[in-house]
């Protein structure tokens, strides 16, 4: 499949510029709903896709220049390079986070309830963006037996770079679709989460089922792939995952606790009343 869906004059559209797009604006429109059904002002979503989009992108590409600092040392210029690819969806939720907590102490809202409804937003936008690797031919994983392993010129041409390595993969044999497993999982989310929005109890508890969840997918999903960021032996985005998992799950299960322990604490004062 070609990377250019098609040009204006001589300058390419990109189908991932176009699968990113797509997800911003489905994400606006699912942020809008999960909105309305928390009883909140239907301009929250707009706010933050102006707001925290561009963040999002800049936070995105400075995780990923971090932790590839060497080659960007070397080669400057392909810091703004964006074209070239090279962006972390974990940049970009820090990215999100913050602007999202400066937005939301702006216009003296619950920052909180602000993250809940952007939580939606976000995994809708991962869950679709995740396709525009499908159109790179990238975010793949190891060699995999599977009936839906996936094999093309790019996979082929990857795996016997790191063959030459010395890594042991087999540029012949099909490779595990992570971008589809994670996009997938990222349905599931959200589809977890609108139950949560539905029997929403405390701020912050779709954005804590969020974090943990993705996490959750993430942390599996990253050991699969060729291509992960590395901190020495470390995959740097299986230990934010990990760590999301932990710290996540903690405030999800304590605020929960919380709240009922305050639902039992007013059952018995009205039995104690009657």
């Amino acid at each position: 499949i070609d990377r250019v869906a098609f040009k204006i004059s001589s300058y390419p559209i990109y189908w991932y510029g176009i699968i990113i797009a797509a997800g911003l604006l489905v994400g606006l429109f699912i942020a809008t709903v999960a909105s309305k059904k928390l009883g909140e002002n239907t301009d929250i979503p707009i706010d933050l896709a102006v707001f925290c989009g561009p963040v999002s992108v800049v936070f995105a590409r400075l995780y990923y220049v971090i932790f590839k600092l060497d080659y960007y040392l070397e080669n400057p210029s392909d810091i703004f390079n964006f074209r070239a690819g090279g962006i972390a969806i974990y940049g970009a939720v820090i990215g999100a986070v913050v602007a999202a907590a400066i937005y939301s102490k702006y216009k003296k809202y619950s920052v909180l309830k602000v993250f809940d409804i952007g939580s939606v937003g976000l995994i809708t936008g991962q869950m679709i963006g995740r396709w525009g690797n499908f159109f790179n031919q990238e975010a793949f994983g190891d060699n995999t037996g599977l009936p839906w392993g996936m094999i093309s010129e790019n996979t082929t041409t990857y795996l016997k770079d790191l063959q030459m390595q010395g890594i042991n993969v087999n540029p012949d044999l099909p490779v595990h679709p992570t971008f589809l497993y994670e996009s997938l999982w990222c349905l599931g989310v959200l589809i977890l989460l609108f139950v949560i929005v539905k029997h929403h109890s405390f701020n912050g508890q779709v954005f804590y089922a969020y974090a943990f969840l993705y996490g959750l997918g993430r942390f599996w999903i990253e050991g699969l792939r060729t291509d992960s960021l590395m901190l020495g032996p470390l995959r740097i985005s299986q230990a934010v995952a990990f760590l999301c998992v932990v710290l996540f799950g903690i405030l999800y299960y304590k605020n929960l606790k919380k709240v009922k322990s305050k639902c039992n604490h007013t059952t018995e004062n009205e039995k104690t009343d009657e």
